[in-house]
């Protein structure tokens, strides 16, 4: 591997560390400046490990597992993101020699570290989901019973603890919204059940969107980090806890250098909410959102992409109750100004349920104010299944638009196999052309057009003239398309 000279100056930044006393201020490095005229040193992460190390803890579970099956086959390590790439990552377990039929208890290891001198350790959810038994090791090699106080599986987090009979060293997080691609970072673990040890590297990338989840917004690192890593701080070269090891890319299970890590910020405001109340509650407002692009922006006649476009209300939910509609831009939340859908989902997220607030939106080109009061996304059942495909049927004489698209008038039959409702209308797409408008934006047949330009439609013959004026008024039509339990906004430019 190449390497690349480091400047003397981030260098220096390496050196110098405060001491971690136990039950005193949580560690922080002091910042070295490098004396004019001294030769450069090799930078050093050893003040860091030797402060910080004394709360960082490996994490031990047990927990009974399916039985063996009655073939004499073993069962495979279960998975806990199946067929995706991170799922190597996810747990270590491994299982013991069972009698075919009878479960049996299976062993994993992980990471954590200790917030508070009085025993709060914090971990990653899945290290001790389903765990019968939790044992905490520090670093000085006692061992200590553990007790979930509380989980966050959607941010993947969990808060345990542990007690010692005396205050525990600990370290504090840093402010994860600082972190600059290009920093020197550390991730201290547990990896392969070995014990403490510490790897070195810098920040890769921010705000990674890996599809896990409704809140992905990591910090990528190049550190590495292998299984038994998970729930393991990431330090920055001042001592503070900038993230929590959670994820890796693996092809073959070992590091490749892209490792994911949740932002301090977010953690710190889920494990406040556990020391409180042992869960976590998040404003939900009802709705299914898009980031918008260029070709919507300029279907919905706004002069720019910012905003979160709302596809669809949710029947009963909070934005139903505040006027919410379809085709809605949020623009502002509460004061905040709303750039994509991240922003949005993350900024309700750190309202609490029954807050009241404003949101403004766009709406054909006029700005409105809603008034809301958010609902609890814990209690919420959003169903946002994809539909299925749908052959074109023998019979259907489906209709070719000039776009692509072949139509066919939306049957009970059709409703009741696509999941839909059974008052829903439009114009069912049996077919997508290849190469065409429509194969462009991701339209496929089973999909239900049903709105052109705002505008409701409720068969074939109303799609079809809905577009045709919009080809004659100007070169472009949003569609409102319905999938299975979900609506999306699509813009086809006739040009």
């Amino acid at each position: 591997m190449r390497m690349l000279p480091l400047a003397a100056a981030l260098a220096a930044a390496l050196g110098g560390a405060a001491v971690l006393e136990v039950g005193a201020p949580p560690f922080q490095a002091a910042l070295a400046q490098e004396p004019a005229g001294q030769s450069f040193r090799e930078p050093s992460f050893a003040d860091v490990v030797e402060r910080a190390s004394p709360a960082v803890v490996n994490i031990s579970v047990t927990k009974m597992i399916g039985p063996v099956p009655t073939t004499g086959f073993r069962e495979a390590r279960p998975r806990e993101m199946p067929g995706s790439p991170l799922d190597e990552f996810f747990g270590r377990f491994f299982e013991m020699p069972g009698v075919p039929g009878v479960p049996r208890r299976s062993e994993g290891a992980g990471s954590g570290f200790i917030v508070d001198p009085d025993g709060y350790v914090v971990t990653n959810h899945h290290v001790v989901s389903d765990a019968e038994e939790i044992v905490v090791t520090l670093a000085d090699g006692r061992r200590l019973d553990a007790r979930i106080v509380g989980d966050d599986p959607q941010m993947d987090l969990a808060l345990l603890k542990v007690d010692a009979g005396e205050p525990l060293p600990y370290v504090e997080f840093g402010d994860s919204d600082a972190v600059r691609v290009g920093e020197w970072v550390l991730a201290i673990g547990n990896p392969f059940g070995l014990g403490g040890s510490a790897t070195a590297g810098i920040v890769s990338a921010r705000g990674r969107d890996i599809r896990s989840g409704p809140y992905d917004d990591y910090l990528q690192i190049d550190a590495p980090i292998n299984r038994g890593n998970s729930g393991g701080p990431v330090f920055n070269a001042r001592g503070e806890v900038i993230g929590v090891s959670t994820a890796i890319v693996s092809p073959n299970g070992g590091s490749v250098g892209i490792g994911f890590a949740i932002p301090s910020n977010h953690v710190a405001a889920v494990v406040e909410q556990l020391k409180e109340t042992g869960s976590v509650e998040r404003g939900w407002l009802g709705v299914a959102l898009q980031d918008l692009d260029a070709s919507l922006a300029a279907s919905l006649g706004l002069r720019s992409a910012d905003g979160a476009l709302v596809a669809e209300v949710i029947p009963g939910s909070p934005a139903e109750t505040a006027g919410f509609e379809a085709g809605d831009v949020v623009t502002r939340f509460d004061g905040e100004d709303i750039d994509s859908v991240r922003d949005l989902t993350f900024t309700v997220a750190g309202h609490r349920p029954g807050e009241s607030v404003t949101v403004e939106v766009i709406r054909d080109g006029r700005t409105h104010e809603l008034e809301i009061e958010l609902g609890d996304r814990a209690r919420a059942a959003a169903a946002t299944s994809p539909g299925s495909r749908a052959p074109a049927r023998p019979g259907a004489r489906p209709e070719q638009t000039a776009l692509g698209l072949r139509l066919a008038p939306l049957t009970d039959r059709d409703r009741a196999r696509l999941g839909l409702p059974p008052d829903a209308s439009g114009a069912l797409i049996v077919d997508v052309r290849p190469g065409s408008t429509a194969a462009r934006e991701g339209l496929r047949s089973g999909d239900v057009i049903v709105s052109v330009n705002r505008q409701p439609v409720g068969s074939v013959e109303d799609v079809t003239a809905a577009l045709d004026a919009a080809r004659r008024g100007g070169d472009r039509a949003l569609l409102l398309v319905r999938r299975g339990t979900g609506q999306r906004f699509v813009a086809l430019d006739f040009s």
